[in-house]
Formats: structure tokens, C-alpha cells, sequence
């Protein structure tokens, strides 16, 4: 086969990579490096364990977070969690509404594979009536330049759901 092409560009480079799996890439200073295309799959087993109840809600259409079992205080996180950070009582699931507020937000240019059709995308933090913590999700149907802090939102969920967070957005609520 003998020894890859040579390329200044690395728009070329990359082309080749794609033609042979392999190139060099020559900077301004004459150095050259091997460049060389190694796709790879991973395949991820993961459990949910103590959260699954969480996922397996947004499947059903339905947001839970968590409630400290302790009558002295009732802490309700929005981000579900075992045990409450405020006093160590274990917690137990809590239903929460559908419809928040909109606590904060970014807008992400950037994104992984998954993302990149939706790129550029907003990321929320949505605060609920009565819980104490709020909830990181993605925000669609709407413009960076209509966001502001207090906005109504509400839950739309996937109807082919994957059981991950993506099964679960917010959108501006209808008036």
C-alpha cells in the first residue's frame, strides 16, 4: 500500500480519510502527522436502579421528583434523590405539575451527535409550585430572544420514549 498521501489542507486530509482511512497532514512548519481513521461503536448497558421510576414516568407521560419523609420537613426536589440534602431522611416519589416557571436558561451552539439537528438548542431550569429545586431539561418551540426568567412553561414528553431525559422537553405554555 505504501506510505499515505500528503495533504497541507486538512479539509483534504479529512477527505482522504474518508476515501482510504489514512492521510498526512503537513503544517505551515513542515511537520507532518499521521492521521488515521478508526471508527468505533460502544454499545452502553446501563441501570437506572433507584431512579428507574423516574424514566419509567416520563414514559407514562408523568414528571416525579421526590419528597423527605421527615414530617418535620417535606423537602420536594424537582431533580429526584434518595435522600434529602437537608436533613438525610430518605425520601419518597412526588408527583409534580406538568407546568412551571422558567428559573433560568443557555443556550447550547455546541452539541453532541444527538443534538446536532437541533443545534443551536436551549437548556432550562424550571422551577414548580411547590418544590424546592428546580429541573434541567431541554426547551423547544421558541427563540432565545422570548426567554426571560418567570416565563410559563409546560411538559410535552416523547411518544416514542427511550427512557432517558430527552424523553421529557418544555415549551412556552399556551395562554
Amino acid at each position: 500500500m505504501g506510505r499515505p498521501r500528503t495533504f497541507a489542507k486538512f479539509k483534504e486530509v479529512q477527505e482522504e480519510l474518508a476515501r482510504s482511512g489514512s492521510a498526512i497532514f503537513r503544517d505551515k512548519d513542515g511537520f507532518e502527522a499521521l492521521v488515521v481513521r478508526s471508527p468505533y461503536s460502544i454499545e452502553y448497558i446501563h441501570s437506572y436502579a433507584e431512579d428507574s421510576p423516574f424514566f419509567l414516568g416520563l414514559a407514562e407521560k408523568k414528571l416525579l421528583g421526590s419528597r423527605c419523609t421527615n414530617p418535620a420537613c417535606r423537602f420536594v426536589y424537582a431533580t429526584p434523590r434518595s435522600h434529602c440534602m437537608a436533613c438525610g431522611t430518605p425520601t419518597e416519589w412526588h408527583p409534580l405539575p406538568l407546568k412551571g416557571k422558567l428559573h433560568s436558561w443557555t443556550t447550547c451552539r455546541f452539541g453532541s451527535e444527538a443534538f446536532l439537528k437541533e443545534t443551536p438548542y436551549n437548556l432550562a431550569l424550571v422551577e414548580f409550585e411547590g418544590a424546592g429545586s428546580v429541573l434541567l431539561a431541554r426547551l423547544k418551540d421558541c427563540v432565545e430572544k422570548d426567554l426571560y426568567v418567570g416565563m410559563p412553561v409546560e411538559a410535552r414528553f416523547s411518544d416514542a420514549p427511550k427512557y432517558s431525559i430527552t424523553d421529557l422537553w418544555f415549551v412556552p405554555a399556551r395562554a
